[in-house]
């Protein structure tokens, strides 16, 4: 993915499909602001949410053994939460933690939003990847739809 940035912009995410899957590439300065647009391509990519619906802040510590692990972490407790809540991130911020990374979402109920796609069921594990590259930092996911 290196360097196939649209534009070269600084940060940003795009859906491209995948065999029965759909993955998301996302990048940006810091390897925090590349989750969160991980974050936003993922919800992006099958549900609209209305502008500024309300919802409840959640906030978790996420760690992993790899920076590829923890990103899929993220996106498993988005998953987690539409599963056991009915809840989809409306916002998101993502700091450093030791050992991993301070996960806070501003979650709204699911059923304020108008479903555009088929809504993930996992995170693979093949083909993850979150790293420094040469205009900041980069991530590939393939999520199961």
């Amino acid at each position: 993915m290196t360097d196939h940035r649209p534009e070269q912009s600084l940060r940003g995410h795009r859906c491209l499909p995948h065999t029965g899957d759909l993955r998301i590439e996302a990048w940006a300065p810091t390897r925090e602001e590349c989750i969160v647009e991980a974050v936003r391509g993922m919800v992006g990519s099958f549900a609209e949410l209305p502008a500024g619906a309300s919802g409840v802040t959640r906030e978790r510590v996420v760690s992993a053994e790899d920076d590829g692990r923890l990103l899929a972490a993220v996106l498993e407790e988005i998953i987690y939460r539409m599963d056991a809540a009915a809840e989809l991130p409306v916002d998101v911020a993502v700091t450093p933690e030791q050992g991993g990374v301070r996960v806070r979402f501003r979650m709204a109920g699911s059923s304020t939003a108008t479903q555009t796609g088929a809504v993930p069921k996992a995170v693979a594990l093949h083909g993850l990847w979150l790293a420094r590259d040469s205009h900041g930092w980069a991530c590939r996911v393939t999520l199961d739809v």
